[in-house]
C-alpha cells in the first residue's frame, strides 16, 4: 500500500489513442492520479465530467490529470468522446499499476466479494512523491476537493 512520502510505482499505461506512457514521463511536474472502477457508469462518468469541468482550473495550476481503469483504451476513446472529457484517460488492462497503487481489492455487493478497483486518488509532486492520499472516494465534490488541495501547494 502507496504511503504519502512514497515515490509514485514506474508502471507502464495505454491512454484512449492506444499510445503506451510511464507516469515517470510526468517527472519535473505536479500531477493528479485517480482511479475508477468502470467507463461510462453513473459514478465514473460523473466522477470524469467533474474532473472536467474544473480541466482548466487544475492546468492553470500545472496539474494534469490522469485517470486510470482497467478499460481498453478503445472503450475509453469511446467514453472521452461521449462526455467531452478533458483528462488523460489510461488503460491498466494488466492491473500492474493497480497493484502498485494498492487500489486493487476486495470489495462486496449485496454479499457477494469480489476484486475490483477501490476509487482512490492520489496528489503527486514534481518530484514523484505522493503528496496526498484520497481512498474510497465519493464522487460529489470530490474533483472540488482534489482542486482545493493543489491550490494549496
Amino acid at each position: 500500500m502507496l504511503e504519502q512520502g512514497m515515490s509514485v510505482p514506474a508502471v507502464t499505461l495505454t491512454d484512449a489513442d492506444g499510445v503506451d506512457f510511464t507516469l515517470d514521463a510526468y517527472q519535473g511536474k505536479p500531477l493528479v492520479v485517480y482511479f475508477y472502477p468502470k467507463a461510462d457508469t453513473p459514478g465514473c462518468t460523473n466522477e470524469a465530467k467533474d474532473f472536467t469541468a474544473l480541466a482548466d482550473d487544475f492546468a492553470a495550476a500545472g496539474m494534469p490529470i490522469v485517470g486510470i481503469s482497467k478499460d481498453k483504451p478503445g472503450k475509453l476513446k469511446k467514453f472521452a468522446d461521449k462526455y467531452g472529457l478533458r483528462v488523460i484517460l489510461a488503460s491498466d488492462e494488466s492491473g500492474a499499476a493497480c497493484e502498485a497503487f494498492g487500489t486493487w481489492v476486495e470489495k462486496s455487493l449485496y454479499g457477494r466479494k469480489y476484486m475490483g478497483i477501490e476509487r482512490a486518488t492520489f496528489l503527486v509532486g514534481a518530484d514523484g512523491a505522493i503528496l496526498r492520499i484520497w481512498h474510497k472516494v465519493k464522487v460529489k465534490g470530490h474533483a472540488a476537493e482534489v482542486l482545493e488541495a493543489v491550490q494549496a501547494l
